[in-house]
């Protein structure tokens, strides 16, 4: 029985690590870009036609916002201050504009300085670790079987991460669809929805980094025959998310003591309105 067990792990082994070795290359294109990734799947370029009504509906939304709020205060006296200088009123409706549209641009330097962090980061923590999967399997099947049910899990969890570090991938590129539209808070005086839709940006970039960074370790890890290491590593990996949220963004209300101090806020804010 436990022979049968140990030829069946080693097959789940061999085929998951076959499998994993295509999966895990180019991780950062992978979450920065996955666009690219969906339109050689679908075959055609739809999220560029999206993005492109998208931002024209931001565009034409920041427009109307300003017309809006501009007539309220200084013609019907009924929002904002109408001493306020029109010249500040007009820096609000420029930003937004010049935010939206040169958008893609700056998200293109962001994510190189990104990857280019995360590339030397790498290049540290791999430095002269040689990859042999084939090795790797016949040193935990010669182990035993706890160790083999240990690898098993390894890379289970390794798929799972896969799997929702693509979901990661997707929310950033939601994110970068709906930046247009959420520039639109850049013409109140306190940015409105901006600023917490930037730190949810910056949560996703940095998380991507952070769960590059301990995968790698983990491989380095289970590569060195670590397998305990290997699984927290991974395990960390996974909870990058969660443990970002306590310092980045809050959340939600029936969270943390930040998250529920953040929505108090939020709450007061919208009575004062």
């Amino acid at each position: 029985m436990v022979d049968l067990l140990m030829v069946l792990i080693e097959a789940l082994l061999t085929g998951l690590l076959n499998y994993m070795d295509l999966l895990l290359m180019n991780l950062v294109p992978i979450a920065f870009y996955a666009e690219n990734a969906l339109n050689e799947i679908l075959g055609f370029n739809l999220l560029s036609e999206i993005y492109e009504i998208l931002f024209m509906f931001g565009i034409s939304l920041i427009i109307l916002k300003f017309v809006q709020k501009g007539f309220n205060t200084y013609i019907l006296w009924i929002d904002g201050d109408a001493d306020t200088d029109p010249i500040v009123f007009l820096t609000y409706f420029l930003k937004a504009l010049v935010v939206a549209i040169s958008f893609p641009t700056l998200y293109h330097w962001m994510a190189t300085i990104v990857q280019g962090l995360t590339d030397k980061l790498l290049a540290a923590l791999t430095r002269g670790l040689l990859v042999d999967f084939k090795l790797v399997v016949e040193s935990i099947m010669s182990a035993g079987l706890l160790t083999a049910i240990f690898g098993l899990f390894y890379l289970g969890s390794l798929l799972y991460f896969y799997i929702k570090f693509l979901k990661i991938g997707l929310e950033i590129l939601t994110l970068r669809l709906g930046v247009p539209i959420a520039c639109v808070g850049l013409v109140d005086s306190d940015q409105g929805v901006f600023k917490t839709y930037m730190q949810k940006f910056f949560q996703a970039m940095i998380t991507v980094m952070l769960q590059i960074v301990f995968l790698k370790l983990s491989l380095a890890l289970f590569m060195k025959g670590h397998l305990i290491w290997a699984i927290v590593a991974i395990q960390m990996a996974l909870g990058t998310p969660r443990f970002l949220q306590e310092f980045i963004i809050p959340a939600g209300p029936g969270g943390n003591v930040m998250g529920k101090a953040f929505y108090a806020t939020q709450l007061v804010r919208i009575f004062k309105r």
